[in-house]
């Protein structure tokens, strides 16, 4: 039996055809690409995912988007690489293990092989050549030999750091992982500790970092915007506050580095973070403060944290001399003030900083106006100018009643002194203005005071410029054992010592016995113990593991180079920087800045050769769905949405709803991000199983643009089995003709020239959508348009045939991006032998095709839209009068009107004018 005849027999069984095609592919190895290709390379690639048992639709839809992309792209001609590869360390799988009384290597791999499957039953057109799992020590191996030659080039260093940690998990967290003070997983309360860390210097790459972004048009700006931020470029001076204590000795002085210099002289205290050596040596012989300085230890260390928390200090007794006035003023240990950021110390303003305002009010301290916006400043000048006048030495009203009459100024004093007590009583003034109340810099704006303020300390070594970054050095170390470990050996004698790049890698033992409480390398002597590589003594391995987002920092550049001895070799060059690059705005800061300054430090070893990791990036939205619940607030008992029955209005609303198994009400708890905590997860394997992975991916790609939220709705999904069922029919039923002629394009009529021009204008749009504008929506609703055009077009001539064929077997290949497996079965029902279809040339709008030989025009009768006329394109002025004039509902709104005026906008309007 022919292929056309056998498909033509054929339902559509989504099943049956998707297990055709991925046989079709996995034996003839149609995705596995090569560096050798005369082709443009383009590098396709979604954000690794983290095995974590089975695929949820936020993957689904992450991964669909990118192999739309790629099959597009191998379909215009190029030499497409699409990889995949799991990111499998991390803190989950000790989670799962303990759970699972399992080892966390064991439940991971178990994991990969099942996700796996589900990947391959989606249909991406995946190179599984390249695959790997980042907890294998042929991955690792490379990722601490880098580490190693940082070490020695200064780039990665150990030093004691406060940390937030979870004391359930027992381990570090990042600012970003602390929410309300509890950990992110745990809901514990976090603490502050201070522990060993290792730390990469990305702050040597700051200013790169921040410049890079110029360079990235095909990155949305609002990743470009957080970056710039987390990044927080400041320029102001570092100002040494010299330091005495109770007795007036000198003690160590104090550095602060500040935005504000223009603000110095309204410091009316310093504040320190608790950790600073000088809170530290004011709370020897001080128990009050030692217990505060205790406390403070409690909560975490993030930014957001330390804003929204009540502003708590205790004076340190010592006092730090104000370095223009001599003036002595308290340094007190604050709640607010980091060791981490900056210096640990803070010079503070409360007249013009919100923050220390607060403090200042909680703790009855001096609060000094000495910035005023330009109003002010006129004001007082006007006060000044009329005490002048009277020869009163006042130089201001503010402070104490004038002694002389101002009864002509008193509207300015009254500005002014409302300006005061708001500042006094109400809030900071923050902005940017004119100094008043500052001796020598009175009158002087921001850039002013900051230039005479760096010479004179320059000048006399108390200060001077500095650029600051608000980015901190990345910490890599986790009190974990489900990592990679760090390739350091302990040494008493000869400090920290990197193991010998013939030594590696440090392979970390998966058969373990994991309780979840002590990391097994912590508790195995005989994985810990080992000898110094420089002097030959007992020693110990660092136990410590790095921060998953080592691995998926450099995971894309291996990809390149499989099997590589080296990190990557030269075949990266031909394949980076990545061309296409997919994933959550959520990863917009942590992942994609140590992603794009990894890249950079590989690129300084010569192991690339760009500047940046990806040349475009595509942040798509979150898979979303409605919720629903039982219980009171904090105790809700969550419902998947398939066990539940909705009550719809006409708008498709859901104004109620029942439990399927009860029958019972339940309530709408809202549309939120599909999770395990909300029960409002879709598995999609259920979904393929039900209606397959075309009409899965099909409604993943059709229900939003992929930049914003896709809410889930099984009702789109059963109308995209729908469409891809009409296609199929409409297709078979075509193939099953005798012959399919050759479009001759100077016998069309009419009709047929209309529909191939519909035909020409959907594959220019299509093309452009999935090219240019990833705009997939818009592409599968022209396609859907274009299908009811060909399903209305009932001609049986040739050539009536032949433009159907035309439309039929070019949708075929315009679907096949998003929906292959059906692409697939198609191509081969409308004559073609089995083919790869990323192989056979995308759709070209043909030119003369798109050219109208009539247009529609608009008439509107005084500016209101009354018909429209079909007319030739190039139709005269006077024909498209008469047409429009005769148009019958044009006609009716014209009875009893003259016309005054035709206006004819030539292929757009005709405009009467008539009274």
């Amino acid at each position: 039996m022919s292929a056309e005849a056998a498909t033509e027999t054929r339902p559509f069984d989504p099943q049956a055809i998707e297990a055709d095609a991925q046989r079709f592919w996995e034996g003839t190895r149609a995705f596995e690409v090569a560096e050798s290709s005369d082709k443009p390379k383009y590098y396709c690639l979604s954000m690794l995912p983290y095995p974590s048992g089975a695929l949820h639709m936020g993957h689904v839809r992450n991964y669909t988007i990118g192999d739309v992309i790629s099959r597009y792209k191998r379909m215009t001609g190029h030499n497409v690489l699409q990889p995949m590869g799991w990111d499998a360390f991390g803190l989950p799988a000790e989670n799962a293990a303990i759970k699972n009384k399992t080892a966390p290597a064991k439940w991971t791999y178990a994991n990969i092989a099942h996700m796996k499957a589900q990947l391959q039953q989606m249909g991406y057109a995946i190179d599984w050549s390249r695959e790997f799992a980042t907890c294998t020590p042929d991955y690792y191996v490379h990722e601490q030999r880098m580490f190693v030659r940082l070490m020695k080039k200064g780039l990665a260093y150990r030093k004691n750091s406060v940390v937030n940690w979870d004391p359930v998990d027992q381990t570090v967290l990042a600012n970003e992982q602390v929410i309300d003070g509890r950990g992110w997983r745990t809901g514990a309360l976090v603490e502050k500790r201070e522990i060993p860390q290792w730390f990469l210097k990305i702050t040597d790459y700051a200013q790169e970092l921040l410049d890079g972004l110029d360079s990235l048009p095909g990155w949305p700006d609002a990743v470009k915007t957080m970056q710039r931020n987390w990044i927080g470029r400041s320029e102001g001076l570092e100002i040494r506050f010299d330091v005495v204590d109770d007795a007036g000795r000198p003690v160590e002085p104090l550095h602060v580095f500040t935005t504000r210099p223009d603000t110095l002289m309204g410091v009316t205290f310093v504040s320190i973070a608790a950790e600073h050596p000088l809170a530290l040596h004011a709370a020897q012989g001080n128990e009050a403060l030692a217990a505060f300085i205790a406390d403070l230890r409690k909560g975490g260390v993030s930014e957001a944290e330390l804003e929204t928390q009540e502003k708590r200090g205790m004076d340190t007794g010592l006092r730090a001399i104000h370095p223009i006035t001599g003036e002595q003023v308290p340094v007190f240990v604050a709640n607010f003030v980091l060791m981490g950021y900056g210096t640990g110390a803070v010079m503070a303003v409360p007249g013009h900083d919100q923050r220390d305002w607060e403090f200042a009010r909680n703790y009855s301290l001096p609060i000094r106006m000495v910035i005023v916006p330009t109003h002010i400043r006129d004001a007082l000048a006007e006060i000044g100018q009329h005490l002048a006048q009277h020869d009163d030495p006042m130089r201001s009203a503010l402070g104490a009643a004038p002694s002389v009459d101002v009864y002509e100024t008193s509207a300015a004093v009254q500005v002014v002194a409302e300006f005061e007590r708001r500042i006094a009583e109400e809030e900071s003034y923050t902005e940017r203005g004119w100094l008043v109340n500052s001796g020598e810099l009175d009158g002087m704006d921001f850039q002013q005071a900051l230039d005479a303020l760096a010479a004179r300390f320059e000048a006399d070594g108390r200060g001077q410029r500095r650029v600051n970054y608000r980015l901190r050095d990345w910490g890599v170390s986790r009190q974990r054992y489900w990592g990679c470990p760090i390739p350091v050996i302990l040494c008493a004698k000869c400090g920290d010592v990197p193991v010998p790049e013939d030594q590696l890698p440090v392979v970390l033992p998966e058969d373990v016995a994991f309780s979840g409480v002590t990391s097994p390398i912590k508790s195995d002597p005989q994985w810990r113990k080992t000898t110094c590589p420089q002097c030959g003594g007992a020693a110990e391995r660092e136990t410590d593991t790095f921060d998953t987002f080592m691995e998926s920092s450099w995971y894309y550049a291996r990809y390149t180079s499989p099997g590589a001895a080296q990190q990557v070799d030269e075949r990266a060059k031909y394949w980076t920087p990545v061309d296409q690059y997919i994933g959550g705005i959520e990863h917009a800061i942590l992942h994609l800045l140590y992603f794009r300054f990894y890249h950079k430090l590989m690129r300084d070893q010569g192991l690339v050769y760009s500047d940046e990791p990806a040349t475009n990036l595509l942040t798509q939205g979150m898979v979303i769905a409605e919720t629903f619940y039982r219980g009171q607030k904090g105790a809700e008992d969550w419902f998947n949405p398939a066990d539940v029955e909705v009550i719809r209005d006409e708008r498709g609303r859901i104004t109620g709803a029942t439990l399927k198994a009860d029958g019972q009400p339940v309530e709408i708890g809202g549309v939120e991000k599909m999770s395990k905590s909300k029960n409002n997860g879709v598995d999609p394997q259920v979904m393929v199983g039900k209606f397959g992975a075309d009409t899965v991916r099909l409604f993943s790609m059709f229900a939003a643009p992929p930049e914003q939220s896709l809410e889930w709705n099984e009702a789109g999904v059963e109308g995209m089995a729908r469409f891809l069922r009409r296609f199929w029919r409409e297709v078979v039923t075509h193939a099953s003709q005798p012959d399919h002629p050759e479009v001759d394009a100077s016998k069309l009529d009419a009709a047929q020239k209309t529909l191939r021009r519909q035909l020409h204008e959907t594959i220019q749009k299509v093309g452009d959508d999935y090219g240019r504008r990833h705009s997939f929506n818009t592409a599968i609703a022209a396609l859907m348009e274009l299908l009811n055009h060909v399903g209305k077009f009932d001609d049986m001539s040739d050539q009536g045939r032949a433009v159907r064929h035309e439309a039929l077997q070019a949708m075929v290949l315009l679907l096949n991006p998003v929906t292959p497996h059906v692409s697939h079965a198609l191509w081969q029902a409308l004559g073609h032998p089995e083919t790869l279809l990323e192989d056979v040339p995308f759709p070209v709008a043909d030119a003369a095709a798109l050219t109208r030989d009539a247009v529609t025009l608009a008439v509107q009768v005084n500016g209101k839209l009354r018909g429209t006329i079909e007319v030739p394109v190039n139709v005269a002025k006077e024909e498209a009068e008469r047409l429009a004039l005769s148009e019958p509902n044009v006609v009716k709104y014209m009875e009893g009107l003259t016309v005054r005026k035709v206006i004819v906008v030539p292929g757009k309007i005709v405009n009467i004018v008539a009274a």
